[in-house]
C-alpha cells in the first residue's frame, strides 16, 4: 500500500504540476498577446511619425515654391509698384508708358483675383513695340486682351492696350511650428 501511496502522490504532484503549468502558459500567452499588441501600437505610432516628418519637410520645401509662385503675382497692396514697374520698363526702352485706368477683372470673392490695366505707350515704332514686348513677357502672370497700333504723324507711335494680371491677395504672416 505504500507504493500505492507513492503512486497517488506522484501522481497528485505530476496533474498539480500540469495543470499549474498550463495555467502559467495561459498568463505567459496572455502577457504575449499583450505586448504584441503594445509593439504594433508603437510601431503604428512609429510609421505616423516618419509621415508627419515627412509631410513637415514637404511643406518646407512647397514653401519656397510657394514663394516663388507668389512672385508671378500682383499683391493687392503692390499695385503702384507695379504700375512704377510698367513706367520703367518703358523709359529704358525708350517709351512712355501711362496707366489710364485700372480695375478688376472678376468679383472680389474668387480667387484669383485678375487685375485690367489699360495702358497707352507712346514713342517711335521700335520703342513701342519693344515696350509692348518686355510687357508682355514681365515675369507676371499677364496676358494683353487689347492692343490697337496708331501712326501719329513723322516718327510718332501709340499703342492702347489692354492686360490681364494675376493678383494675390495680402496674406497674413504665418508660421509653420
Amino acid at each position: 500500500m505504500r507504493s500505492f501511496a507513492r503512486l497517488f502522490v506522484a501522481l497528485a504532484v505530476c496533474v498539480i504540476t500540469i495543470v499549474g503549468y498550463g495555467f502559467w502558459y495561459a498568463a505567459i500567452e496572455a502577457k504575449s498577446a499583450a505586448v504584441a499588441e503594445l509593439k504594433n501600437e508603437v510601431t503604428v505610432k512609429n510609421e505616423n511619425a516618419d509621415r508627419v516628418a515627412s509631410a513637415r519637410a514637404s511643406l518646407a520645401e512647397l514653401a519656397g515654391s510657394e514663394a516663388l509662385i507668389q512672385g508671378y503675382f500682383v499683391p493687392e497692396t503692390g499695385v503702384v509698384a507695379f504700375i512704377n514697374n510698367l513706367e520703367a520698363r518703358g523709359r529704358k526702352q525708350g517709351a512712355t508708358v501711362s496707366v489710364l485706368s485700372v480695375s478688376t477683372g472678376a468679383s472680389a470673392a474668387k480667387t484669383p483675383l485678375t487685375l485690367s490695366f489699360a495702358l497707352m505707350i507712346t514713342g517711335s515704332f521700335d520703342a513701342v513695340m519693344r515696350t509692348i514686348g518686355v510687357i508682355e513677357y514681365a515675369p507676371y502672370d499677364l496676358s494683353i486682351s487689347v492692343l490697337a497700333i496708331t501712326h501719329e504723324g513723322k516718327n510718332g507711335w501709340r499703342a492702347n492696350l489692354t492686360i490681364l494680371v494675376g493678383s494675390a491677395p495680402a496674406r497674413a504672416a504665418t508660421t509653420t511650428p
